[in-house]
Order: C-alpha cells, then sequence, then structure tokens
C-alpha cells in the first residue's frame, strides 16, 4: 500500500477499511516517534476555533508547529456549548490567553438549513438536541461566533478575540471586524 496521505479512497478500502489505514499510518509513526516532552498547555497560549472542513490545514496555514496551540474544530467552526466548554477548560485550567476564530470560503453550512434537524427527526423518530448552525453571511458568523465567546461567563480572557475567514482558493486570511 502506497504511503500517500491522499490515496483515493477506493484505494484504502482495497486494501482494507480507512481507518485500517489509519491504524496502519501510526504504527509507521509510532515507530520513529520520541515522546517531546511537551506539557499540555499550548506554547503560544492561544486556542483556535475552526471548521472541520478537510480542506483547511491549520498548521500549515498559521505556521503553527506541535504544541504551540489548542485546535478545537466542528462544523462551522460554531462557538456551541461545547466550545464554550472547550475553550474554558483550555484557559482555565491550561493557560490560554487568546482566541483566534477561523470560519471559511464554500462552507457546508451555507447549503444547509435548521429544516436539516426535522428531516432526521422524520427518518430517525428523534429531533436532534443541537442546532444545524446553517449560515448565509459567512462574515456574520465569524461576528457571532466572536460575540458568543466575548459573552461568555466561564472564559476569563476575552480581550484577544479575533476572527477571520479563511479563502479556500487562495489560502489566506481575512480578518472580519466585530460589530459594535
Amino acid at each position: 500500500m502506497s504511503t500517500s496521505p491522499h490515496l483515493p479512497a477506493e484505494s484504502a478500502v482495497a486494501s482494507g477499511t480507512v481507518t485500517d489505514r489509519l491504524v496502519e499510518a501510526n504504527q509507521r509513526y509510532a515507530s520513529a516517534f520520541t515522546d517531546p516532552g511537551m506539557d499540555a498547555r499550548p506554547v503560544l497560549r492561544v486556542a483556535v476555533v475552526a471548521c472541520m472542513d478537510a480542506r483547511l490545514d491549520l498548521h500549515a496555514a498559521l505556521g503553527l508547529e506541535l504544541g504551540d496551540c489548542h485546535t478545537i474544530r466542528n462544523a462551522g467552526g460554531a462557538v456551541t456549548d461545547d466550545v464554550i466548554r472547550s475553550l474554558t477548560i483550555s484557559q482555565r485550567a491550561l493557560g490560554t490567553r487568546s482566541v483566534v476564530l477561523i470560519h471559511h470560503t464554500g462552507c457546508g453550512l451555507e447549503s444547509l438549513t435548521e429544516d436539516f434537524r426535522h428531516e432526521l427527526e422524520v427518518e430517525v423518530g428523534q429531533r436532534p438536541s443541537w442546532a444545524v448552525e446553517a449560515f448565509r453571511d459567512v462574515d456574520q458568523d465569524v461576528r457571532q461566533s466572536m460575540q458568543r465567546v466575548r459573552t461568555s461567563p466561564f472564559l476569563l480572557h476575552t480581550d484577544d478575540v479575533r476572527g477571520f475567514v479563511f479563502d479556500v482558493k487562495t489560502g489566506l486570511l481575512r480578518e472580519i471586524e466585530p460589530t459594535g
């Protein structure tokens, strides 16, 4: 099996499941691994909240190294209760002071609506407790995320919260100014 990280899905499945491929890759990784002796506290004292989109290579795009930051990812990079939970632990227990929010162009959440939850309820017989967090205006969604972080009573450090839109075609970040 090729060690290319970008094998077509068919190649991965032909020689086992995708998960089998990942486990094999981990075995190769672990054979050369040495404990870097790092602390769980991020060196740069920053937490990055971003979309889970596979086109975003956050470490490369931001010039980050292992141990530099906490990375929290979900669909759309939405600041949900669970993201606030992770940020609270990141700040209060592990020393982060800055929050960077990264959404991106061409996000799949731009094509969904909250009807997605209704459709799931019809299909499985139970309505999800979570919101889809769909949006139409990525800039406004970043502003909303910044506001959610800045107004959370659980976060100690809300003075250095900045939001960006990553352009998936150019790789550039565009900063979004908060409202008010």
